[in-house]
């Protein structure tokens, strides 16, 4: 069975789109991993703003130029609340300080794509 590639396929997969994926399949690895009041409460905010970022970033991607800065916008918005919840996980030892810093970098990494792309959008 072949393994699927780590990069985008098509035309359609916008970079950030394949960024938010695969921080979505972390998330959902480590959830597995932590104990039921927390895969239920924060880690169950924290999957739900993941899927959101990336909601948001494929609906930016197929609409017209004009109207993606308001899905931009706010993806930016819901990535700051991604980060916030994430380092109250690690603050309250929920996870460890390697998970938390691997999935900062990527949210990092999410949050600089998501203002360049805005700032693509807004200058042409």
């Amino acid at each position: 069975m072949k393994t699927p590639p780590a990069y985008p396929r098509n035309n359609f997969d916008v970079v950030i789109v394949h960024k938010i994926t695969e921080l979505y399949k972390k998330l959902y690895k480590i959830s597995q991993k932590v104990s039921k009041r927390d895969k239920f409460g924060i880690f169950l905010k924290i999957e739900n703003a993941c899927l959101e970022t990336l909601s948001l970033s494929v609906r930016a991607a197929f609409t017209p130029r004009i109207e993606k800065s308001k899905f931009i916008s706010h993806l930016r918005v819901v990535t700051e609340l991604l980060k916030n919840l994430i380092r109250i996980t690690y603050e309250v030892n929920i996870i460890d300080q390697k998970i938390y810093l691997d999935l900062q970098t990527d949210l990092q990494e999410i949050s600089k794509m998501g203002w360049g792309w805005l700032d693509f959008i807004r200058k042409q």
